[in-house]
């Protein structure tokens, strides 16, 4: 099949059968679907899912072999406001590390370092950044980007009690 495009401008493109094969990723950077139908993270799990109104499988495009860091809590020696941020991709798809590791530094230093709800209270707040405010054109974050639109789950697990000796 071949096409010719005419535009206003008297150039013109002939699309060839390549141009319009659907490309194996569609979207870029976090918004990229495998086969624009889910999220590399969600279908590691999912052996059966298949391409939207086809019986393409999409396993064989998906690795089950996650990215592992080891670190070693006795190691080192943690201050109330060391943690660990552990976050649905409904955080990570709109904010950036350390868009994260900024806020939560930042609303730790303003809070008691005795009290416990400060880690609940910092987990809120990061989803109520991510999720942004409601807006003419839906929910918007900081320089009028869009909020995430997907669940968002947020655990700031503080890393001085990994210290303590059972």
């Amino acid at each position: 099949m071949k096409a010719v495009v005419h535009s206003v401008f008297e150039a013109y493109k002939t699309i060839e059968d390549e141009d319009l094969r659907f490309p194996l990723i569609y979207g870029e950077g976090k918004k990229a679907r495998v086969m624009a139908t889910i999220g590399v993270t969600r279908g590691l799990g999912d052996h059966d899912l298949k391409v939207h109104d086809s019986n393409i499988s999409i396993k064989p495009f998906l690795s089950c072999c996650p990215e592992v860091r080891v670190y070693n809590l006795t190691q080192y020696e943690h201050g109330a406001d060391d943690v660990l941020v552990m976050a649905t991709d409904g955080l990570w798809d709109v904010l950036s590390n350390e868009e994260v590791a900024e806020s939560v530094t930042s609303f730790l230093a303003n809070c008691d370092p005795d009290d416990l709800h400060r880690y609940t209270m910092a987990a809120q707040d990061l989803v109520m950044r991510a999720r942004g405010v409601l807006r003419d054109r839906g929910w918007r974050i900081t320089n009028d980007r869009l909020g995430s639109g997907d669940d968002i789950s947020v655990y700031i697990i503080p890393l001085m009690y990994g210290n303590r000796q059972a």
